[in-house]
Formats: structure tokens, C-alpha cells, sequence
């Protein structure tokens, strides 16, 4: 039984640290409805093991403020090893903190350090005795098990495909060196889907398009726009005299 309990608060995680980043995603960051996430379906495994994380910590005998400071560097580790993982391994990004105040590589920030501790006081104080006693029920419920046995099968079959196009992109992506932004790729497909006058794709953002050439093209673009401030930054600062960093009164004098 202690299977299906662990496995029910992994999809309860995974479902509800979906539907937190989709909303995030939506009023904060994009601005727009992106299907956040390294998968198909509607779960982000992080949160899930995030989940576990936090359900097993509680049955440690700490006070509880203790445990809350503990669970803040333990969330912050779980997110820089898996943004690591991805970059390092896959060659993608799945979120870009580069941009966010005390930044480690752009996987890691103080703010949401700051978020991971939110969470994890909200379950030590308030989340952990319902969400132990739905694990509980569910582990007993006949119904709730099949749907736990459907939950894994679905997640492992997503998992084999989002899987197989991770290897797409890290091929694509392997003569320009740098990772692929995850949420960037999915617009740029959604771009294309528009010219080709094809219907957005929410769900399985990935499938039925040009996946190779999309990455090239928006790494292409991202190699441009480097390119171009660079350009801009050196412009910046030659002197405005001339090219041989003389004024215009200089001159004068000299001629």
C-alpha cells in the first residue's frame, strides 16, 4: 500500500505543480497559455518529486521551522540538479532565470528560493495531515488504485516520447553548442503552425511539425541577437571624435 501512496502524492504533485506554472506562465512570465513542462500531458514530475521530498521530511522528528529551512536548500538542490540534467545532458532549457537578481547559471534565484520556502511552509503547517490522510484513502480505494495504474501508464508513455524528442533537439541543436529554451521552441512551432495556417497546438506542442528546422532557425535568431548587441556595445564605445580618437578641435588645430 505504501507504493500506491507514494505514487498518488507524486501525480497529486505533478497535476498541481502543473496547474501552478501554467497559471504562473499565463499572469506573470509569458503573458500568454504555454504548456509548461518538459512533457505532453498536464504534470511536472519535479513538483511530484518535490511532493515526496516534502511528505517524507515530515516524518522527521524536527521542530518545524527547522524543517522548513532544511526543505529550502532540499527544493533549491532538486531544481538546480534537474535544470542541470537538462542543460548539461539534453541541451535544453526548461526555465531561464538569467534575468532574476543573485542567478546561479540562470537555473537558480534567491526569489524563487524564496517560493520553494513559501511551499514548503504551507505544506509542513498545512498541507501534510489532508494530503497523508487522501494517500491513505486512495491506497484503500479499489477505484482510485486503477486510476493510479492509469496515471503510470500514461506518464511512462509520455515520458518515452517527449524522450525521443529530446534526442531531436539535442542533435539539432549540437553544431550551434548552446541549449534550447523549451517554452521559446514551442512559440516559434505555434509561429510556424500559423504561417502554414495550422491549428495551435496546446497539447503535444512537438508533433506534426518541422522540429529540426525550427531549431536551427531560432537558435540562428538567438546567435543574431548576440551578435547584434555586441555590435551595439562596441559602437558604444569608440570615441565620437573620430576613428582615430581625436576631437574636433583637435583637428582643427592640427590642420
Amino acid at each position: 500500500m505504501l507504493f500506491f501512496r507514494l505514487v498518488f502524492l507524486f501525480m497529486a504533485g505533478s497535476v498541481g505543480g502543473w496547474i501552478i506554472e501554467l497559471f504562473f506562465r499565463r499572469f506573470f512570465s509569458a503573458k500568454k497559455w504555454i504548456n509548461p513542462g518538459f512533457l505532453n500531458g498536464p504534470y511536472l514530475p519535479m513538483y511530484g518529486f518535490g511532493t515526496l521530498l516534502l511528505y517524507g521530511a515530515c516524518f522527521i522528528p524536527l521542530p518545524r521551522w527547522v524543517l522548513v529551512l532544511l526543505l529550502i536548500v532540499a527544493l533549491t538542490l532538486l531544481e538546480y540538479v534537474t535544470g542541470l540534467i537538462f542543460i548539461k545532458g539534453l541541451k535544453i532549457k526548461l526555465w531561464d532565470y538569467s534575468a532574476r537578481w543573485g542567478n546561479v547559471q540562470g537555473i537558480i534565484c534567491p526569489l524563487f528560493s524564496l517560493l520553494w520556502g513559501c511551499i514548503a511552509a504551507a505544506f509542513v503547517y498545512l498541507l501534510f495531515d489532508p494530503l497523508h490522510a487522501a494517500a491513505v484513502w486512495a491506497a484503500e480505494n479499489v477505484w482510485m488504485i486503477f486510476l493510479i495504474g492509469a496515471f503510470i501508464g500514461v506518464f511512462i508513455a509520455d515520458l518515452c516520447v517527449s524522450f525521443e524528442v529530446s534526442l531531436k533537439i539535442r542533435k539539432a541543436a549540437a553544431q550551434f553548442k548552446a541549449a534550447v529554451h523549451y517554452e521559446e521552441l514551442k512559440a516559434a512551432l505555434n509561429e510556424r503552425r500559423a504561417e502554414w495556417r495550422q491549428k495551435r497546438r496546446f497539447l503535444f506542442p512537438f508533433a506534426g511539425a518541422s522540429l529540426s528546422d525550427t531549431v536551427r532557425d531560432l537558435l540562428e535568431r538567438g546567435r543574431e541577437r548576440i551578435r547584434s548587441v555586441r555590435g551595439r556595445g562596441r559602437n558604444d564605445k569608440k570615441p565620437r571624435g573620430g576613428t582615430d580618437g581625436k576631437n574636433d578641435s583637435e583637428k582643427g588645430g592640427e590642420e
